[in-house]
């Protein structure tokens, strides 16, 4: 392996509902069209050194911040890197960002996630309401269904802002007059991890606020917690080389010649 390449990705529309297995599928299919010089591992079954960092997005989530790294057997340049592989993703898998692996562990450096839960129909000061109860009580405990049965967990500590805000609908891109409540919120990575279902949980327990419709839910980001604005930072910074700089939307042309 002569370099690993530090990848972030989103995931948009319809393959919110893809499963990671299904995603994980995808990348390695578009790695082989991309023509990627792709590290393989040693051993029986040798298998694409590919490894996707930080918790996944669940499914039926959208996500702006999905991390992978892949190691190549010869130096690719970035930029090239991230147009082939884009290029060769299904639409609502975009590649935005990839730095060449500096030194350090890249999910160490994952310590919290800026969410978005839009709730279409919902009464603002219902949630106004609701979201103050929340931030002032202590402790409040949720339960969720994993592998190994219910498990009880503090859903208040590990939530480091929640605010709330107005909107309005949007379907296919054109927005309505039908109000919209928007909840922002950055959640301190923790085990077990809190996501934004379980926020949900808590705010129907401590004041009986319910989504009249299903929630839209969006990772908008995750790195380093910036303790000056209270949000995540880019950890790619500590990557980044400062002569490149790097462009933060997918690129959807193919660029020539060798990675």
């Amino acid at each position: 392996m002569a370099q690993r390449l530090r990848v972030r990705y989103a995931k948009r529309g319809r393959l919110r509902f893809t499963s990671h297995r299904d995603i994980s599928r995808a990348v390695e299919r578009a790695v082989r069209r991309a023509d990627v010089p792709v590290a393989f591992s040693a051993g029986f079954s040798p298998h694409p050194r590919i490894s996707y960092v930080g918790a996944a997005a669940p499914t039926g989530v959208a996500s702006e911040a999905e991390y992978l790294e892949i190691g190549v057997t010869r130096e690719c340049d970035p930029d090239r890197f991230r147009a082939a592989l884009d290029t060769s993703l299904p639409h609502g898998l975009d590649v935005l960002d990839v730095v060449e692996a500096g030194a350090g562990s890249l999910a160490d450096r994952l310590e919290c996630s800026a969410w978005e839960i839009r709730l279409p129909e919902a009464d603002p000061a219902l949630a106004r309401v609701a979201v103050e109860r929340f931030i002032t009580t202590e402790r409040v405990e949720v339960e969720r269904l994993t592998k190994k049965g219910p498990r009880r967990f503090d859903a208040r500590e590990a939530v480091l802002s929640l605010e709330v805000i107005e909107g309005t609908e949007t379907t296919a891109g054109q927005a309505s007059s039908q109000p919209c409540v928007i909840l922002r919120m950055v959640v301190r990575h923790a085990t077990p991890a809190v996501r934004p279902d379980d926020v949900l949980t808590g705010l129907r327990l401590v004041a009986d606020f319910a989504p009249p419709v299903p929630p839209e839910v969006t990772r908008l980001a995750q790195g380093p917690l910036d303790v000056r604005t209270g949000k995540p930072a880019d950890p790619f910074d500590l990557d980044r080389d400062s002569t490149r700089g790097g462009e933060t939307e997918p690129v959807g042309q193919y660029v020539g010649g060798d990675l």
